[in-house]
């Protein structure tokens, strides 16, 4: 009887990582990987018809892996989410899993975790490394006392892209383009982030960009 692989779109920027978890990945027999992206927007447009599961970087160019994650779940809600990372990062795991990732694998030790990550995530299990566990209960237990809730993101998906299109240099011109809308719209978008965060330029909106995870520092 044939073994019905998972079909597998991989993510990241870095042609020559693609290269090394592909060899893991397709050196399985229920694991093959049928399409690759080099950015989040490209990871978004190839997660359609064809892809079972998506593996994709947090830190990617023109669209992070987690506003990635945000928008294949809205289009593709069938294709389940893994998140890589080089960062053992509570904020970058929480949007992670907020953005409806089933697991979060650290490449420092993908060659280790990342086949049993992409088996749980097809079982419909969580996967996370132990000082992500130990993160989460810890954040459990300090919002539980607190008698809080975790914050939503003030910002909708399109400000967040634009704020992090605005930190990583862009000029408004350039951000239209690629977003295809007008300067007007790019300007009007930037004035209601600095609105909303109570901030007045570039500067602070880079700031807010590395501490919200859409940029490395």
């Amino acid at each position: 009887m044939r073994l019905e692989r998972t079909r597998i779109l991989l993510a990241d920027d870095h042609a020559l990582v693609r290269r090394g978890l592909r060899m893991i990945l397709d050196a399985e027999p229920d694991l093959v990987v049928v399409a690759e992206a080099g950015n989040g927007a490209e990871a978004v447009e190839l997660a359609g018809e064809g892809v079972d599961l998506a593996i994709l970087d947090i830190a990617m160019p023109r669209m992070t892996g987690i506003q990635a994650a945000r928008e294949i779940s809205r289009r593709a809600p069938e294709v389940r989410l893994l998140m890589l990372s080089m960062y053992d990062n509570e904020q970058y795991l929480f949007e992670s899993l907020k953005a409806g990732a089933s697991g979060y694998v650290l490449k420092s030790v993908a060659d280790r975790d990342l086949l049993e990550a992409c088996r749980a995530a097809m079982r419909g299990e969580p996967f996370l490394y132990p000082g992500a566990v130990t993160a989460l209960i810890r954040d459990f237990l300090q919002r539980d006392t607190r008698g809080e809730e975790l914050p939503g993101s003030l910002l909708t998906p399109r400000e967040e892209e634009i704020v992090k299109l605005i930190a990583e240099g862009h000029s408004s011109k350039a951000i239209a383009d690629m977003l295809v809308i007008s300067i007007k719209t790019v300007d009007r978008h930037r004035a209601n982030v600095l609105a909303k965060l109570g901030m007045r330029d570039r500067l602070e909106l880079t700031r807010y960009a590395i501490r919200a995870g859409l940029i490395e520092p």
